[in-house]
């Protein structure tokens, strides 16, 4: 898998253990919930909104528990969540960049950084990792969605800035300010997207070996089994072989 495909390995993962669904609509169901607040409760006018509501979609959340999830950002018992994100190393000298939406900073940072030391890895200040990653617009195809050729043709007329294509399908990298036009323009030319979100791409990648992976993956998985946190992103790269030794 190449580097910044870390997003297929971690959504792969994700998408193999049915018994955490619940856990990731809840995660959806918060993301949309922050987006309506922060804007208009209406997804064709609120791009943050719109993106979640795609990400629930693309996941097969029922549409009466997006609408509940819309509703509940006028309701005046809806928590009052905010972002934060953590930084930190993992095994093999891996950066990692942990996104989270919480109502309670002290649980969320103290669960985080003991996922991080119960798992080889060390939480570190804000943007002690950040600097090696690049803040971009990431829209996702499966393999069904055209060939290389056409997808990227595709990329290049809807205005992506990079495009990596592979067993696990398409990936678009946009500019962050890009990301809307450029979804768009490709669900006309494509249909609808896997996944359209903000995303951290690494600007270098570390190969860890079978050791280092499966540590690595026991601390995604912590992270990923908190409620407050939303998404993981790493600068790792896990060869194919390494993950069928890993198991």
């Amino acid at each position: 898998m190449a580097g910044h495909s870390k997003f297929k390995n971690i959504m792969h993962r994700k998408g193999a253990q049915d018994k955490k669904r619940s856990n990731l609509f809840s995660k959806l169901s918060r993301e949309i919930t922050v987006a309506a607040r922060m804007g208009l409760p209406d997804p064709d006018m609120n791009p943050r909104l719109r993106l979640a509501v795609n990400a629930a979609k693309a996941q097969s959340m029922p549409k009466d528990n997006i609408q509940r999830a819309i509703d509940k950002a006028s309701g005046g018992d809806a928590e009052n969540y905010e972002e934060v994100r953590y930084e930190g190393y993992g095994p093999g000298g891996s950066a990692i960049i942990v996104e989270a939406l919480t109502d309670n900073r002290n649980r969320t940072a103290t669960n985080v950084r003991t996922a991080f030391a119960k798992n080889g890895g060390n939480l570190g200040a804000s943007g002690s990792v950040s600097h090696g990653f690049e803040r971009l617009g990431l829209i996702v195809y499966p393999v069904a969605a055209g060939s290389e050729e056409q997808v990227l043709e595709a990329a290049m007329e809807a205005g992506a800035q990079d495009i990596a294509s592979g067993a696990d399908g398409h990936e678009i990298w946009t500019a962050p300010d890009d990301l809307h036009q450029v979804a768009a323009a490709l669900e006309a030319a494509l249909g609808e997207a896997e996944t359209v979100k903000l995303a951290w791409k690494p600007t270098l990648t570390v190969a860890l070996g079978a050791a280092e992976a499966a540590t690595l993956l026991k601390l995604i998985d912590a992270l990923d089994d908190d409620d407050d946190v939303q998404t993981v992103w790493g600068n790792y790269e896990i060869s194919d072989e390494v993950m069928e030794a890993v198991g």
